[in-house]
């Protein structure tokens, strides 16, 4: 018994374990990993929010933000229009196709890698904000469901549900008939 006490002793006495220690040398700890994961994405998500957190409100960055919308729907319209110049007027349309087919291969790639960066930011940047305005919505459910639970309690699809039970009151209320103005100069016409 003493022998293989102090064995285990050795192995995991002092708050230490010499197994886990060394398997640690050839592969990493999930949990601490994970754990550094978390702290990098927090800082870098951070770092992303401060950009964000003073209002564009100057008239240049109104101006930036109008130019930033209009190749999409530059190149969307383009498209079409090119579609209706080939059915209007086919010989400006195969003379305009002519002269593009003169531009040479490596301007075609430079206009991709263009168009691909400018649409991936893009992307990028409306699925951040659509995520963020998840969160703000999400924010909302618990009111929404208590608006919801309240109309449903407003309904009258059951029997008595007007009912104005011992109230005197709002019974002689109910009971009173309501004025109509379009009826009385209806039955004053007549």
């Amino acid at each position: 018994m003493g022998l293989i006490e102090r064995f285990f002793s050795v192995v995991f006495g002092g708050d230490r374990n010499v197994v886990r220690e060394t398997v640690e040398v050839f592969r990493e700890n999930a949990e601490q990993g994970a754990r550094r994961s978390a702290m990098v994405q927090k800082q870098a998500m951070g770092q992303y929010g401060k950009e964000f957190e003073t209002p564009r409100q100057g008239g240049f960055d109104r101006f930036m933000d109008g130019i930033n919308r209009l190749p999409r729907p530059a190149l969307a319209l383009g498209t079409l229009g090119l579609f209706v110049s080939a059915m209007v007027a086919p010989l400006w349309f195969s003379q305009r196709m002519q002269g593009i087919a003169l531009v040479p291969e490596p301007m075609w790639w430079l206009l991709g890698v263009i168009v691909s960066f400018y649409f991936g930011a893009r992307h990028q940047v409306k699925s951040q904000e659509f995520q963020r305005s998840i969160v703000d919505t999400m924010q909302h459910v618990p009111q929404v469901m208590d608006n919801i639970r309240a109309l449903r309690e407003l309904r009258a699809e059951d029997i008595g549900v007007a009912d104005a039970g011992s109230d005197v009151r709002l019974a002689a209320q109910a009971l009173k008939a309501d004025t109509n103005p379009a009826l009385e100069a209806w039955q004053a016409a007549r």
